[in-house]
């Protein structure tokens, strides 16, 4: 306990009233000395007396209790802070700082910072600022940071009264790898040659024989990685290609080095939308009807497709004496669109075509082989297919999924999804993309022809008169086919009987026949929101495997997929970091990252001061790494120089409670007013004798 006496003034009347008095008090005086009177020092003294019982002055008695000074510790528990024997170091020294503290009788105060939401990263400065609000700024001895140096709010330093010390772990010989995306486009056009730039850096002590040059690997949807030898430090241009629209995923790896920090920051994903510039589509029609000018209409209707259209209304030989003002103006250029052109074309589609002499066995066998080397071909079949002068008696049988048997079904029908279409993507919910009339029944209207087919294998993911295939869809070496077994799929578009999605069927058809990530039968996708990863499987088949999921840190776990649509299999799971997780179930494998491929946190892994420096200096605050030992602390004055080899200061606030406070007056108030009277008197006595 200890005691504080301080003299207190509570004037009895308003100073400006004081002032006044005691300038009369000094005329009175200056008016004494004048006249040479001898009492005047009396006059004043009693003056002076009377003024000293105006202003009131009382003894103020304070019983305080002195209160221990408070020591700020923040310790980062960040990602990086995992790193090496960085959290053994951490543990050694708030062992220290605890019984040093507590040796020098102060109280410690401890306060842990994980990484921040959101990746930003370690926000010292931020939970200094929330202690200090929880504590009474009197008793703040320091602060002391035991981290790495990497934070990123030092520009918030709170207003401190005493010095801020940091504590750096790691050491001298940590070094590391990481690799910088620097530019990636959102989108690229496929087939096109696009420029990424990235750098690999090093930092830190880097051993001479791993300096100068690093392997780099790059794979694409999970395929298998390239390798290439790089310089370190250099932006490099890396030209790439993609060759599917839709989502194409780009990974870059730098394979760990020996005696590196981490290999987090060794990796990256890039995400680059595939776009076509123009989907080129030959359309070839032969005997004219109703769906052809439909045909049309649906693929124009779209800007981004270049349409060639040619319809073969007769062979060239035949006469029958039509005037040659109402032929064609050009002749059909069968040899530059069927021999040297048909490669640029992404589609061709025969729209009720039969052989007519027009195009030679030579240039059909050609559209066989282009549709191995990965084209596309779409054949809508009418009652042309089921004669004798079928395209299917052609080189196109090899690649045709379905044979016609030559009976032409002419009764209306209802087109159906199969089994296999139910869990098909081109035919997946197709019906749900239509709203049938109120008073139907069926989900669509009714086609009224169909070319009976025999499944020669394929899939047949559409059903019509009699359970026929109708839809087949088939891979034929690096192409695809379709084939639409009726020449009926425009009362769609007319609206008999309530229409149907004929647009949506023929764009689904187009986008899998180009190949879109998102119409493939088999396919493993993961989407992330937030650190939540929902995982598909697509599959025509009855049941999926279990998924293996790679966490960044190199942790498996295996995820079980639940049916939640037919040929949908999901599951749902949480990404307890950030990174790049890769998921697998033995056939299928992708990748997808939550947040960057390498967390703010591993952008800088070596531990340094240099974004401490303006933080300790406003206080004569010091840097200290802990590979040099703990320093030691002591107390210093408040102003003077808080660190040196060895040792940190905190300040003695010497701060106290007060339990009680008495005030009493410093002289009574009657004892004044005597002393005046008598002062005066005696005043009075001295000019009376004289």
């Amino acid at each position: 306990m200890e005691f504080a006496r301080q003299i207190l003034i509570d004037p009895l009347l308003p100073l400006l009233v004081l002032y006044g008095l005691a300038a009369a008090v000094v005329v009175v005086v200056a008016l004494s000395i004048w006249r040479g009177l001898s009492g005047w020092p009396y006059r004043l003294l009693a003056g002076a007396t009377l003024l000293l019982a105006l202003l009131n002055p009382s003894l103020q008695s304070e019983d305080r209790e002195p209160l221990s000074d408070i020591v700020l510790l923040v310790v980062d528990q960040s990602a990086s802070q995992r790193l090496a024997d960085r959290e053994d170091q951490t543990a050694d020294a708030l062992g220290r700082l605890e019984q040093e503290v507590a040796a020098l009788g102060m109280e410690l105060r401890v306060a842990r910072v994980a990484d921040a939401p959101d990746n930003a990263g370690t926000l010292l400065m931020a939970e200094l600022g929330r202690m200090m609000a929880e504590t009474p700024r009197a008793r703040i001895a320091g602060a002391i940071l035991l981290t790495d140096g990497q934070l990123h709010d030092a520009a918030l330093v709170p207003d401190m009264p005493a010095p801020i010390h940091a504590l750096l772990t790691g050491r001298d010989t940590d070094w590391d790898r990481r690799l910088v995306i620097e530019t990636a486009p959102a989108f690229a056009i496929i087939g096109e040659e696009f420029a990424m730039t990235l750098r690999i850096e090093d930092q830190g002590a880097v051993p001479a024989d791993l300096a100068g040059r690093a392997e780099i690997r790059i794979a694409i949807d999970g395929g298998e990685a390239q390798s290439y030898q790089v310089p370190v430090g250099e932006t490099l241009q890396l030209p790439l290609t993609l060759d599917h629209a839709g989502q194409n995923v780009v990974q870059f790896t730098v394979p760990d080095a020996a005696g590196e920090l981490t290999d987090r920051n060794n990796a990256a994903v890039v995400q680059i939308n595939g776009i076509r510039d123009r989907l080129r589509v030959l359309l070839v029609s032969g005997e004219p009807h109703p769906g052809q000018r439909t045909w049309r209409n649906l693929l124009k209707s779209d800007p981004a497709v270049d349409l060639v259209h040619f319809t073969i209304l007769r062979p060239p030989d035949k006469q029958d004496g039509v005037p040659v003002s109402e032929l064609s103006l050009i002749a059909f250029p069968t040899r530059e669109l069927f021999m040297e052109a048909v490669d640029e074309f992404d589609l061709i589609i025969f729209d009720r075509y039969q052989r007519r002499g027009i195009l030679p066995m030579l240039y059909i066998d050609n559209i066989r082989r282009y549709v191995e080397d990965g084209g596309a071909l779409l054949l809508a079949a009418g009652p042309d297919f089921a004669s004798a002068a079928s395209l299917y008696r052609t080189p196109l049988s090899e690649i045709l999924p379905g044979e016609p048997t030559a009976r032409v079904i002419s009764a209306p029908f209802l087109p159906e999804i199969s089994d296999l279409g139910a869990r098909h993507p081109v035919t997946s919910g197709l019906q749900s993309a239509h709203t049938a009339l109120a008073d139907s029944d069926a989900p669509w209207g009714r086609w009224l022809r169909q070319i009976e087919l025999l499944d020669r294998g394929g899939q047949t993911v559409m059903t019509g008169a009699e359970g026929s295939p109708l839809l087949m869809l088939d891979r034929v070496g690096e192409g695809r086919v379709a084939q639409l077994a009726s020449d009926h799929a425009w009362l769609w578009d007319r609206g008999y009987e309530g229409g149907g999605p004929q647009l949506e069927l023929l764009r689904r058809l187009a986008h899998w026949m180009m190949g879109e990530p998102d119409l493939e039968e088999e396919a493993l996708v993961a989407q992330a929101e937030g650190q939540s990863i929902t995982i598909t499987r697509r599959t025509l088949a009855d049941g999926v495997g279990d998924v293996v999921v790679t966490a960044p840190d190199g942790t498996e776990e295996v995820i079980t997929l639940e049916p939640t649509a037919p040929g949908r299999f999901s599951a749902e799971i949480l990404g307890a970091d950030q990174g790049l997780y890769r998921l697998t179930d033995g056939d299928l494998e992708t990748v997808i990252a939550l947040g960057p491929a390498a967390p703010r946190e591993f952008e800088e892994t070596i531990a340094s001061g240099d974004r401490l420096a303006d933080v300790v200096a406003p206080l004569s605050g010091g840097i200290h790494q802990l590979q040099d030992g703990v320093p030691d602390l002591r107390r210093v004055a408040e102003g003077r120089n808080a660190s040196g080899r060895g040792w940190i200061g905190l300040t003695s606030r010497d701060a106290y409670l007060t339990t009680d406070v008495t005030v009493s007056a410093l002289l009574p108030t009657w004892l004044l007013l005597l002393m005046a009277a008598g002062l005066m008197l005696a005043g009075w006595l001295r000019e009376g004798r004289q």
